[in-house]
């Protein structure tokens, strides 16, 4: 694990040294905590309203992003503005989306003076994405698995994509050996890499696990040549629904009668387990079953 130091990183920034200094850096947890009080804004846990609270980490995370004068960025999730305050001292736009309106009033004060912040109250599931070359933001579990085809899988995808996950996921997708979906859409269209470790105690309310900061650059192509990509993650889909079982039996159940065969033919043990494939033999998969008649999609 390294930390990555931007070029632009080290370059002075009257802005940021004018935000961060004053009393409204929400990555201050007395300055943050007085902020919520004066909105009278109580943190919800279901919805993964843990804010970032060590000044530190949080400029290391805005120089991972690698943002630079020239660069847009749209940030997912921005809450109370940790990392909106940074990016805006680093980057030429930033494009912060909220979904919480009680959260988008305290952004707009912790912004108040920033030309360069754009704030939408918006889902950002729902809402037409800008075409940004960056996208950074601290997303909860839930939406993971939503909001990753939404940036990767678009005609016009960012060439990085940074953000701050709960751990265990971070090294889902970092550290291929038990794939699972997830995982296998990043590798598809990014390379990944776990940039920045984050402990629990560094944020507030503290969550129940460690987070993680994963940096992907995303492919300029997939990285395997297949005709119908949403086509192989459907078939994917379909398998991991029954992970744990060997997949001859899974691709039988799905495809029919031939399936083991079908599956020796390319290569693959029928004994194997989805979670152990790789790229290339995912790819195999889908071209070995994709003419049985669309049952696999």
């Amino acid at each position: 694990m390294r930390r990555r130091h931007p070029l632009g990183a080290a370059r002075s920034h009257d802005l940021r040294a004018d935000r961060l200094s004053g009393p409204l850096d929400p990555a201050d947890r007395s300055r943050l905590e007085e902020l919520l009080a004066r909105h009278r804004f109580k943190p919800v846990h279901r919805l993964g309203q843990n804010f970032l609270v060590d000044p530190g980490l949080a400029d290391a995370v805005a120089e991972a992003v690698g943002a630079d004068a020239d660069d847009e960025v749209l940030e997912v999730g921005a809450g109370p503005g940790v990392l909106t305050v940074r990016l805006a001292a680093r980057a030429g736009r930033v494009i912060a989306v909220e979904l919480d309106r009680r959260l988008v009033a305290i952004l707009r004060e912790v912004t108040t003076g920033l030309a360069n912040v754009e704030i939408s109250a918006a889902d950002v599931l729902k809402m037409p994405l800008p075409p940004v070359p960056i996208v950074a933001g601290n997303i909860p579990y839930y939406l993971t698995g939503a909001l990753l085809p939404k940036l990767l899988e678009r005609p016009d995808p960012p060439r990085r994509v940074s953000l701050v996950v709960q751990k265990e996921v971070a090294q889902r997708w970092t550290r291929p050996g038990d794939w699972s979906l997830a995982t296998l859409a990043v590798h598809l269209f990014a390379v990944p890499r776990l940039e920045l470790e984050l402990p629990r105690d560094a944020f507030w309310p503290a969550p129940e696990v460690d987070s993680a900061l994963v940096v992907m650059d995303v492919r300029s192509r997939p990285a395997v040549p297949v005709d119908d990509l949403p086509g192989l993650l459907r078939v994917a889909e379909r398998i991991f629904q029954f992970r744990r079982k060997q997949l001859g039996a899974t691709l039988t159940r799905i495809a029919g009668p031939g399936a083991v065969e079908r599956l020796k033919s390319v290569g693959i043990d029928p004994a194997r387990r989805p979670q152990t494939l790789s790229l290339e033999e995912w790819s195999s998969l889908y071209r070995a079953f994709s003419g049985s008649g669309g049952k696999t999609a």
